[in-house]
């Protein structure tokens, strides 16, 4: 386990905020049933957590940024540290009712993020890591999965919404990736899918159209726990590009491919 006082006081405000959000959970399905649905309640318990976050970082580590899904750019007196923060990750599931969303936190330090933390509330399980000291999953050390034959792989992916992304570009890559591998999955909360990348759950992940704080913790866990990460088109960037494509050496190659032979 990671126990340096930043790693601290990161997982004590995602605790903070997921008490938050496993009551408001415990209320979404009640509220399935009415007319006007939970689409209010749960834009409030997004802001709620959100806030909750904020506090409880700022009190910590004073002056420095944020990067936020609902309040924007806050700048700080600190102008090398900036924290990428999601809330609630996969706000579609939680509104829903399906179990399977997160609060994900990033770090940035001089343009490279160097601690993360997700934590799932309903499963009750936390994935930490920072920068050269490894990955972990409730005080377990995790690794991606070490499979390399592309027809075994089971890989995640995420769905263009509603007016929203490239759908044909999406297609074209649904049907080179799902003609080679072992399965597919959409869960819905792109956090988990990199941290499940990360403790070998899932052997690869791609998306397109993605945040800064969708992304920034998984990204570093996936580093830590020995996988590849880039943008969608394996540039190096996937923050600056809003895409991304993981896995281990092979199997984040090989996805590449298959990527690049959808755009033709």
């Amino acid at each position: 386990m990671i126990r340096s006082p930043l790693m601290t006081v990161m997982t004590d405000a995602v605790m903070k905020a997921s008490r938050s959000l496993k009551r408001d959970f415990g209320e979404v399905e009640n509220l399935q049933v009415s007319r006007k649905g939970p689409g209010d309640f749960v834009s409030a318990a997004d802001r709620k957590a959100e806030k909750i976050l904020r506090e409880a970082l700022e009190k910590a580590r004073p002056g420095y940024g944020f990067v936020m899904e609902e309040q924007g750019v806050v700048e700080g007196t600190d102008p090398s540290h900036r924290w990428h923060i999601d809330p609630l990750d996969g706000t579609t599931n939680f509104l829903h009712g399906l179990p399977q969303f997160a609060i994900s936190v990033g770090l940035e330090r001089d343009g490279q993020i160097v601690a993360g933390v997700i934590y799932d509330p309903a499963k009750d399980e936390l994935f930490i890591s920072e920068k050269g000291k490894g990955a972990y999953l409730n005080n377990r050390r995790i690794r991606v999965a070490a499979r390399t034959d592309v027809p075994d792989a089971v890989v995640a992916c995420g769905l263009p919404h509603i007016g929203k992304g490239d759908h044909g570009l999406f297609l074209r890559e649904c049907a080179s990736v799902m003609a080679n591998v072992g399965g597919m999955r959409r869960w819905g909360a792109a956090a988990l899918d990199l941290a499940y990348v990360a403790c070998g759950r899932f052997d690869a992940y791609w998306e397109r159209g993605l945040n800064t704080w969708d992304i920034a913790a998984g990204i570093l866990m996936i580093r830590e726990a020995g996988g590849f990460v880039s943008d969608a088109d394996g540039g190096s960037d996937p923050m600056a590009k809003g895409s991304i494509a993981c896995g281990n050496e092979v199997m984040h190659r090989e996805l590449l491919k298959l990527l690049k032979k959808a755009k033709g």
